[in-house]
């Protein structure tokens, strides 16, 4: 008699996506069963699914995958950029029902589940894209199970209650609860002071992998604490939320600023040092999020090609010096698709920032430079 073949499966749960316009899409549930609310935002990469739900630059959000097949590498722990997920909800076209590759240690669906993140497949994400990419970012949910089944009008008024980014805070939620250090990778050149808004757990490897000592500290930690453990150079992390909301952290950058001590901030410490320096923040249509997004080096004019994840941008003049309270200043990054702010540089103290993610993973690697460039400022006279 013929064997079967067939796979057993796990039977189909009902789930749909509801945004705050109205738009939605029936689909299937994986990973935990029950409902999120977010905002709604589009990645681009077809790699690095694990490295985006273990971003804390997520917290808060609904990440819709626009590659459309995820899931087929599994996860593991090396690759994790964080000890947890973060997305409120996670989107994809299609769900791999197999799992290959030697490094893999579990499912993206068990992983889910393990994290409490609630997921739905089987959608049109190209629809779903286009339709963001015309309306910009908006709120989005979530409903899976029972809680799928109520009518499109009621979970509409359900997702208009959820909270908006503009305004939102969740540095408390992200940063670690306390300080911890990375050594470096053989001789001692530096040492420095990583204020943590969300930073990712390859961030200050590469600082390590440049003899840099990483003193990692929460968001809340005063100056004065920092100042104790003399520090050649303080590191401003990317996050998530409205930088109009983190006057703490800013106050922090000002204090540093006045010590004239060198710094280097990605993401959302780009915009905290422009917010520091008197520069104003706006939220973004859709903002960048995922791989191959096109920055010029407007000192150099060198395009490269860089990992993104902002909803905020920076508002500054992009062809021109401008004066703050700490000196000369000026934008030394803009984006080649919309020409927003990407970096930051200040001419009178050592100071520089970057909107893009350097130390970006699974790639690219255009820019890790940068880690040099404040190893350099941190070393003066090396």
């Amino acid at each position: 008699m013929m064997q079967s073949n067939k796979q057993t499966r796990a039977p189909k749960i009902p789930a749909v996506l509801v945004l705050e316009d109205g738009f939605h899409l029936f689909g299937q549930s994986f990973g935990h069963v029950g409902s999120a609310f977010g905002e709604a935002v589009f990645s681009t990469g077809m790699t690095g699914y694990q490295e985006t739900l273990t971003d804390p630059s997520y917290c808060g959000q609904i990440v819709v995958m626009t590659a459309p097949h995820i899931g087929n590498t599994g996860v593991n722990a090396t690759d994790a950029e964080s000890s947890r997920m973060w997305p409120a909800g996670f989107v994809v076209r299609e769900i791999s029902r197999v799992v290959s590759n030697w490094r893999s240690e579990g499912t993206l669906p068990d992983a889910l589940s393990h994290n409490g993140i609630v997921g739905i497949s089987e959608v049109d994400t190209r629809a779903l894209t286009r339709h963001l990419r015309e309306r910009g970012a908006m709120r989005m949910g979530i409903f899976s199970g029972d809680q799928s089944r109520g009518s499109i009008d009621k979970l509409v008024e359900q997702v208009a209650q959820s909270p908006l980014m503009v305004g939102a805070s969740f540095t408390h939620q992200v940063t670690c609860a306390q300080m911890y250090t990375i050594e470096p990778q053989g001789e001692i050149k530096a040492t420095c002071v990583a204020v943590d808004l969300g930073i990712k757990s390859m961030t200050p490897e590469r600082m390590a992998e440049r003899g840099i000592r990483v003193h990692v500290v929460p968001a809340s930690t005063p100056w004065t604490q920092i100042q104790q453990l003399n520090p050649d150079g303080i590191f401003l992390s990317n996050g998530p939320g409205d930088p109009a909301s983190a006057n703490a952290a800013v106050e922090l950058v000002q204090s540093a600023l006045e010590a004239k001590l060198p710094m280097f901030g990605i993401c959302f410490g780009n915009q905290i040092l422009g917010r520091a320096i008197g520069l104003e923040t706006y939220k973004l249509q859709y903002g960048h999020r995922g791989i191959n997004q096109p920055v010029k080096d407007l000192t150099t004019g060198k395009v490269e090609i860089t990992a993104h994840n902002h909803g905020f941008a920076v508002k500054a003049p992009t062809l021109e010096v401008f004066d703050t309270p700490y000196g000369r200043a000026r934008v030394s990054h803009v984006c080649l698709n919309d020409n927003v702010v990407e970096g930051l540089e200040l001419l009178d103290r050592p100071a520089f920032s970057v909107q893009y993610h350097p130390e970006a993973a699974a790639g690219p690697h255009d820019s890790d430079y940068l880690f040099d460039r404040f190893l350099e400022k941190m070393m003066p006279n090396a």
